[in-house]
């Protein structure tokens, strides 16, 4: 399998999910749960954590990895107060619908999609989640029928396996939740002040990089010397190698047709304007 396409499958299928955490037909949903949408974050906590159960705030952050414990803890688990996993599994689901019939217009109901959800759910069948929890649970879940969201749900499931992956990669690298953070913003994936997300105070960023530079991985610009771009290179090598297992028992052809079949739905999303223009992800091609 080229590593190539398996990046580029993952490019096209992140917008498509990560649609959800910034719709305002999720925002919606989420206000009639109950939860504060003034900030994204009770929301997000909570549709991205509802497939573990009422899970507390040591599992999030153990599956989150990259998010401050501290800032996790004032969400989870009192979201859980809020509305039951179940309740929020059923409106995530009305929420991806009201969010992909608003931003892929014809393409619903349309054979290319349908072919589309087909591939990708044929993909997460194969997943194998043994140690990727968070892939796990949400294979656990139904697929539904329709096919814009039978697409959401395998992406969903492919993202969360491959993101289960990278934390795997960064712990084979003797990276810490932000030491991970830290060295990404210092090979240039997004500015610092988008990591701020992330929840880490000042000084915990500032102790991360102190042991990134006695590792030689940063210089006292901040940035990333040679040692340190090659160590994060290894890692993104290393969880494009782990997230190959889908897409390797899917086939090149298919997974072709796929990245074919899915760049509509991706642009519809990305086109609708709804998406940050900067991520943490820091999606781009490897050289």
């Amino acid at each position: 399998m080229n590593p190539a396409l398996v990046r580029q499958i993952w490019h096209l299928l992140e917008p498509v999910h990560a649609s959800l955490y910034y719709a305002p037909e999720a925002h919606a949903e989420a206000a009639a749960l109950g939860f504060d949408v003034n900030t994204r974050w009770p929301s997000y906590f909570a549709w991205r954590s509802a497939p573990l159960g009422a899970a507390g705030p040591e599992l999030v952050a153990a599956t989150y990895f990259s998010f401050s414990p501290a800032m996790i803890g004032q969400h989870v688990p009192s979201i859980w107060d809020t509305a039951t996993p179940g309740d929020v599994l059923a409106a995530r689901q009305r929420a991806v619908d009201a969010t992909l019939r608003a931003r892929l217009g014809d393409l619903i109901g349309s054979p290319e999609l349908a072919e589309a959800a087909a591939l990708a759910r044929r993909a997460a069948e194969a997943a194998v989640t043994a140690g990727r929890p968070l892939a796990a649970a949400n294979a656990d879940l139904p697929c539904p029928d329709e096919p814009h969201l039978a697409l959401w749900h395998a992406a969903t499931v492919l993202r969360e396996h491959r993101g289960d992956g990278h934390v795997a990669a960064l712990l084979a690298a003797g990276l810490d939740p932000v030491e991970a953070l830290v060295s990404f913003a210092a090979v240039g994936a997004a500015p610092v002040e988008v990591f701020a997300s992330r929840g880490w105070t000042a000084e915990e960023w500032s102790a991360a990089r102190e042991r990134l530079a006695e590792r030689g991985w940063i210089g006292p610009d901040g940035l990333a010397t040679p040692l340190g771009r090659e160590g994060r290179d290894a890692v993104e090598a290393r969880t494009d190698e782990l997230a190959t297992g889908p897409w390797q028992a899917l086939g090149q052809a298919a997974t072709g047709r796929l990245a074919q079949l899915v760049m509509p739905a991706m642009l519809g999303v990305v086109r609708s304007g709804i998406l940050p223009a900067q991520s943490t992800l820091g999606i781009k091609p490897r050289a």
